[in-house]
């Protein structure tokens, strides 16, 4: 399926675990230090200077290079989204995007999350950098870059950045979850057997 920015409830309610996607328009990368700012701020009735709402948010710290006036992604690979689990359920109720884009599982939290306020998570694959930046056509801009360039929030302009896989749905079903009951079951059935 190919999505595209902003995303409507329809949009994501209608995605299942296991489904695959593309994703075009406008994303905002994010990490440990642009979460603990973006809530910080939230928390003492700032603004942010960028927009969340019905957006999605990639778990990223993209490498960048100037490119004239402007910037040019070089690699953008997934940074791993556990990072983010204590952070990330009151980031989607307060932000309200419908998409979190990084690798490996999230926490119970971030899936409640998910489910209460309609967000997926979907999975990139990890050592994928050079794949991922030929999804994004573009930067169209940066904002706290006092905070380094991968902890910066990177407005990118994505053109089919992917393949992505629904690994949260808003059903509050995961993949992870999913694959971790069929290890037990199969570790189970391996002890029984010897």
């Amino acid at each position: 399926m190919r999505l595209v920015t902003p995303l409507s409830d329809k949009d994501v309610r209608s995605l299942r675990v296991g489904d695959g996607a593309t994703l075009s328009g406008r994303a905002f990368t994010a990490r440990d230090e642009a979460h603990m700012r973006a809530l910080d701020m939230s928390r003492r009735g700032e603004p942010l200077p960028f927009e969340l709402k019905d957006m999605a948010v990639y778990h990223c710290g993209p490498i960048v290079e100037k490119d004239g006036e402007g910037w040019k992604v070089v690699a953008a690979g997934p940074t791993t989204s556990s990072r983010m689990n204590d952070l990330e359920p009151e980031f989607i109720e307060r932000f309200r995007p419908r998409a979190i884009i990084g690798k490996g599982g999230m926490s119970a939290g971030t899936i409640g999350a998910c489910k209460r306020f309609g967000c997926v998570y979907l999975a990139f694959t990890g050592g994928a950098a050079v794949v991922a930046a030929k999804g994004i056509r573009g930067v169209a801009g940066v904002h706290w870059l006092d905070l380094g360039m991968p902890e910066a929030v990177w407005e990118l302009e994505l053109d089919d950045l992917g393949p992505l896989i629904v690994a949260i749905d808003t059903e509050g079903r995961s993949m992870y979850d999913d694959v971790g009951k069929r290890v037990d079951a199969n570790v189970k059935r391996l002890k029984e057997s010897l």
